[in-house]
């Protein structure tokens, strides 16, 4: 199944990282706090601004992100995989590199 998201609405998978605790136990993504950054899987096409011209999502599928911590409010499963649709207002970077 596929998503297409509407206006500046921006679709993301999150990244989940294992990290080690001080005493070296490897926690797999699922027993640490969730991660805010994602990777992109789908765009909106855009939004129209007041003077009738659209404006393009700042962002790009494939971009690595970092969103806010509480912006998963529109969470939704597709295929059996987690997805969150974030407003692009609630990216506050791309990371690069």
């Amino acid at each position: 199944m596929k998503i297409r998201p509407l206006r500046d609405r921006v679709v993301v998978r999150r990244v989940e990282e294992e990290t080690t605790s001080a005493g070296g136990i490897v926690l797999p993504g699922t027993a640490t706090e969730k991660p805010n950054q994602g990777v992109v899987v789908a765009v909106g096409d855009g939004v129209f601004l007041d003077n009738g011209e659209k404006r393009p999502v700042g962002v790009s599928v494939g971009d690595k992100v970092i969103f806010g911590k509480y912006a998963d409010s529109n969470t939704v499963k597709i295929d059996g995989e987690e997805l969150i649709i974030l407003s692009e207002n609630d990216i506050s970077a791309v990371l690069e590199g």
